[in-house]
């Protein structure tokens, strides 16, 4: 897209809400944040997106919306594509919710484009980040959930749906797995998501009975020292190199991206999945592949989801 104007990004998740606008080039100017709160009902929650989008846009001093080029938007899924009607598996509070449309309104005349999050993060890091010039790439989110998004010959794959990338459901523990929010056994998603693994040490003797303990607060114990930390980070670690395995045969990449607030854990984390991952990856074309930590860190979804208005030619093909 030929324009001097910056684009709106959105950042969805289980976790947090994010706004920020970014310019052309991927440079971001000015964002805001907000914990996703679970006692909100759907309407509170959009309210609540509303007032986070316009604080964004004011530091950013965006006087109108026709200053900006377009909107983009990254959300938790599953959803309807292109329509952006969200179910996010990790937000109960909207199923079937209009989200695109709604921004549409807040929005009018100019373009706006929502995707899932985890296919806008890999999109980032394509973009802007640690994928930059490569044309085959895997990007992860490791947060409140475990998702996806494939790029293959430098384009993004949307899929027949527009959900194709969704790693964290690739069946890794498929006899005595855990079950998983999807409704399947033994995702991946049921084993390295945050709220799983709290789940886990806890019920392995980590803080029993903290209501507020997260998966922050267990890698850290875990670098520290702590075995049940250190145990339930080898268990992610394990879990995800397995199913990057599992990808990397199907679409031979050249980088796996690793992003979300799990990823921050480093070696503790990276460690056995490396370990993992070579252990399940015995044919040489599978050995070229390099995982590494997201390198836009937490801004790569925002800068993602303005890659849906700056670079539309490689990231979206939604109308």
């Amino acid at each position: 897209m030929d324009t001097d104007r910056p684009a709106l990004a959105v950042d969805i998740g289980g976790t947090k809400l994010a706004a920020g606008v970014i310019e052309p080039n991927g440079r971001l100017i000015a964002w805001e944040q907000t914990p996703t709160r679970r006692d909100l009902d759907g309407e509170q929650l959009w309210r609540t997106l509303d007032g986070l989008i316009s604080r964004a846009l004011e530091s950013a001093k965006v006087p109108r919306p026709q200053a900006l080029a377009g909107v983009g938007c990254g959300c938790g899924g599953p959803m309807e594509w292109p329509s952006g009607l969200v179910s996010p598996l990790n937000i109960p509070a909207w199923r079937a919710f209009p989200l695109r449309g709604r921004l549409e309104e807040r929005f009018p005349g100019i373009p706006v484009r929502v995707h899932n999050d985890a296919i806008t993060m890999a999109a980032g890091e394509h973009w802007r980040g640690a994928g930059r010039g490569t044309s085959n790439m895997l990007g992860m989110v490791v947060s409140t959930g475990v998702g996806g998004g494939l790029i293959l010959d430098g384009r993004l794959i949307e899929g027949t749906s527009g959900n194709a990338g969704h790693i964290g459901h690739v069946v890794v523990y498929p006899d005595d797995g855990p079950p998983c929010v999807c409704g399947g056994i033994g995702c991946l998603e049921a084993i390295a998501r945050g709220p799983a693994l709290v789940e886990w040490a806890q019920r392995h003797g980590w803080r029993p009975g903290q209501a507020d303990a997260t998966a922050k607060d267990l890698a850290a114990d875990g670098a520290a020292g702590h075995q049940v930390g250190v145990a339930a980070m080898q268990r992610a670690g394990k879990a995800l190199g397995i199913a990057i395995a599992s990808a990397m045969y199907l679409c031979d990449f050249e980088v796996v991206a690793v992003g979300g607030g799990l990823s921050q854990a480093g070696a503790l984390l990276f460690g056995p999945l490396e370990e993992a991952l070579r252990a399940h990856t015995g044919m040489e074309f599978t050995k070229q592949v390099r995982v590494v930590p997201a390198e836009l860190g937490q801004s790569a979804g925002l800068v993602g989801a303005a890659a849906l208005i700056f670079a539309a030619d490689r990231y979206w093909s939604g109308g």
